[in-house]
Order: C-alpha cells, then sequence, then structure tokens
C-alpha cells in the first residue's frame, strides 16, 4: 500500500523514545569507534604511508536518510598516490572497511586484496556509497579494463556483525589484517 504524501504521521512525532534511543544508540557506537580509533598506533600507520596524518572520527545525520559515522586512518585521500582506511558505519545498513589506494601507488596491493576477498569498487568517486553498497556498483574479479577506467582504486568489506558484544573485536580483527597486509606490501 502506497502512502500518501501529505499525510503526517503523528503517531511517530509524538513517540518520545524513538529519537532518545536513536541518540543513546549512536553515542554507544562513537563511543566504540573512538576506542578502535585509539587502539590504532600512529607510527604504525606512517610505517604503512609516510604521509599519514592520523585518525580522524566524524558523523553525518543523512545518508540516503540513514545517520551514519566514519572512522578514518592515514587520511591521505590523493587519488594518484595517497592512501586512506576508512570504517563507515551507516546506521540500517551495516559496518564496512573501505581501503583507497592512489592509483600510481607504486606498493599498491591489488593482488592481495583480491585474494582477501575485497571487493573493488566500480563508482564514479569513491564516496559514492550509496551506489556502491546499494546498487552493488562493485566486483571481487576486477577486469583489467575496469582497473585501468577507475580514476581511483578503492576497495571495501562489510563486517558482519551478529551480537553486540563482537562489535569492538570483529573490527578491530579486520583492521588488524588489512594493517598486516598493508604493511607487508607497503610498509
Amino acid at each position: 500500500m502506497a502512502e500518501n504524501p501529505n499525510e503526517i504521521d503523528l503517531e511517530l512525532w509524538l513517540d518520545r523514545e524513538v529519537i532518545p534511543r536513536q541518540n543513546k544508540l549512536k553515542a554507544k557506537f562513537w563511543d566504540i569507534l573512538s576506542e578502535i580509533g585509539n587502539a590504532v598506533d600512529s607510527e604504525d600507520l606512517v610505517k604503512i604511508h609516510s604521509r599519514s596524518r592520523g585518525v580522524k572520527l566524524s558523523k553525518g545525520n543523512d545518508l540516503v536518510g540513514f545517520p551514519y559515522q566514519v572512522l578514518d586512518l592515514i587520511r591521505d585521500f590523493d587519488q594518484d598516490n595517497g592512501l586512506n582506511i576508512r570504517l563507515l558505519n551507516w546506521f540500517g545498513h551495516g559496518v564496512f572497511l573501505f581501503v583507497l589506494i592512489g592509483k600510481e601507488h607504486p606498493k599498491a596491493p591489488l593482488n592481495q586484496l583480491r585474494s582477501e576477498n575485497w571487493m573493488f569498487d566500480l563508482s564514479q568517486t569513491p564516496w559514492d556509497y550509496p551506489e556502491i553498497l546499494l546498487n552493488f556498483a562493485a566486483t571481487i574479479t576486477p577486469t583489467e579494463n575496469e582497473l585501468a577506467n577507475s580514476s581511483f582504486y578503492q576497495w571495501h568489506k562489510p563486517i558482519p556483525i551478529r551480537s553486540a558484544s563482537e562489535i569492538k573485536t570483529r573490527i578491530l580483527n579486520e583492521l588488524k589484517n588489512l594493517n598486516y597486509l598493508l604493511s607487508e606490501k607497503m610498509g
């Protein structure tokens, strides 16, 4: 049944529990992501990429209508020679790990990412998460043509979360695996 665009959901509007509940959840995830960011050794990031600018946590309220939080590690967004690791916590969709590697980066671990089941992103920009995640603009086996025609190299991997107790551990394990892969190849 289609929703009437002129109708206002007054029951939802007057529900005093919805917004505090959502804000509490966002605050809990913010604390978890802060702990994860603080657990990352900035010296390790510099070993992987000498132009590392450290860690930054940010948030937004409307990515296709849903709030999100982002934890960036390294933060060199140059699409030719840069490197960034991004953890996206997109409410209603899940937690995803992205790695943006400059297209001309001499030590880009493309084969290693491929072998670890990372998805190569096929969107027009690295930040078009709806296109990448909702419209499946990614592939696990990028062709030479797709690699050559992309203006950037970005890979992503969903981090499945099944219980609240495993959130931090699962994310830290994925970051540890990625940092190991990057330090082996790029460090």
